[in-house]
């Protein structure tokens, strides 16, 4: 029968009796202990695995969330492209122009007098789907327009910074009265 390391080191008189009888003591009882008490030891390539998993975990959570609000954008770009479709207003092309800005470029489509009325009076807006301009009813532009606002191009009954700047400048004189008798 073969013999044990420890024994072989006892033979060859590597180790001496004292120190063996004090390693098989040792180990004896971190064996009832671990028995009795349910005591786990520490593995380290178990806790590296454990921690590759949670990683992997972790990264898969966010990919999964990165795919998901890609989903989201192509429903609310699927929505909005439904919704200019569904509601465009057909158009005869017309001799007045409406000017309009897309991206820092002036644009212009030609409409009728009576589609040229509902756009200034706010009744309608100028969208963009793809490469044309479309025209909606105002309030499937604040549908488009609380989805994404880049679709939206122009609305009449939102002024821009500048109309409102003027209009608050030339205000100030709204408080003094204008006195009857002065003539000019």
């Amino acid at each position: 029968m073969a013999l044990s390391l420890q024994e072989q080191l006892l033979q060859a008189g590597l180790a001496d009796k004292k120190k063996a009888k004090q390693v098989r003591q040792q180990k004896h009882k971190q064996a009832k202990e671990k028995k009795n008490h349910n005591i786990q030891q520490t593995n380290e390539s178990k806790l590296a695995a454990e921690k590759a998993a949670e990683q992997k975990k972790a990264r898969d959570r966010e990919l999964n969330q990165q795919a998901k609000a890609e989903a989201e954008k192509k429903a609310v770009q699927a929505q909005i492209v439904q919704m200019i479709n569904v509601n465009k207003q057909s158009r005869k092309v017309g001799d007045i122009a409406c000017n309009f800005s897309d991206n820092n470029v002036i644009k212009r489509i030609y409409v009728d007098k009576n589609i040229h009325t509902q756009i200034t009076q706010g009744q309608l807006a100028i969208v963009k789907l793809n490469e044309a301009y479309e025209l909606i009813p105002m309030p499937v532009a604040d549908k488009i327009a609380e989805r994404d606002e880049s679709y939206v191009l122009y609305r009449a009954d939102i002024l821009p910074e500048e109309k409102a700047k003027n209009s608050e400048d030339e205000d100030w004189y709204a408080d003094y009265e204008i006195p009857d008798d002065l003539s000019w």
